[in-house]
């Protein structure tokens, strides 16, 4: 295999791995913010705040990966 062909392989997987994993616990969050919600719905107020906080630092991996795909040559 060729130098850029590892390359190339390497940001994909990047990428891929990078997006899944991050995507799957924003998904996991918000779920379980919805359903607390549900289940109480007095409790919307504590919850969001902490809930887009959460989302955040799982979407900042993301963008983590992105910069690492940028990076390599």
């Amino acid at each position: 295999m060729e130098h850029a062909s590892i390359v190339v392989l390497a940001k994909g997987l990047t990428m891929a791995i990078g997006g899944f994993f991050p995507a799957l616990a924003i998904g996991r969050l918000v779920s379980k913010a919805m359903e607390s919600i549900g289940r109480n719905p007095e409790s919307a107020g504590k919850l969001f705040v902490p809930m887009l906080l959460g989302a955040a630092f799982a979407e900042a991996i993301a963008i983590y990966a992105l910069v690492v795909v940028f990076t390599l040559k």
